[in-house]
């Protein structure tokens, strides 16, 4: 495996066009992030307190935006780790397979958008941390 840090994780501004009435963003295979999109998932409802992800992926990349609201990721890759605040619905965060990541501190009523690389497969995730490190590592 290619592996990859926090530091190949990037914020990645979609752009916006602007309108009298409001703002348009526009998502595109083959366009601001590396990869085609294969599945699209949201999370919302996400209660005060609580937390989502804590896993990662062999091979599948993510993509991140805060579509409503804001919230945190936070990113591992077994050596480093830092958070990146998502709070704007153009800008999203790029997660390649191997880096660990965990949603946290939703405000009330965000809406995190997951654009995926692949479809659902459970065997792609790494969802216990010594797993994880042990397929970093080993």
């Amino acid at each position: 495996m290619d592996n990859k840090s926090i530091f190949d994780c990037s914020v990645i501004d979609l752009g916006k066009i602007n309108f009298a009435e409001g703002n348009l963003t526009v998502v595109e295979n083959n366009s601001a992030f590396p990869f085609d999109v294969k599945r699209v998932f949201y999370l919302y409802d996400i209660a005060g307190g609580e937390s989502r992800g804590a896993h990662a992926h062999k091979e599948c990349h993510q993509f991140l935006i805060a579509a409503s609201g804001s919230f945190e990721v936070s990113i591992d890759d077994g050596t480093y780790q830092r958070q990146v605040f998502l709070n704007r619905p153009n800008m999203g965060l790029h997660i390649p397979p191997g880096v660990w990541a965990s949603e946290i501190n939703f405000s009330s009523g965000a809406i995190c958008l997951v654009l995926a690389s692949h479809p659902y497969n459970e065997s792609d995730y790494l969802r216990n941390y010594e797993d994880f490190l042990n397929f970093r590592h080993g």
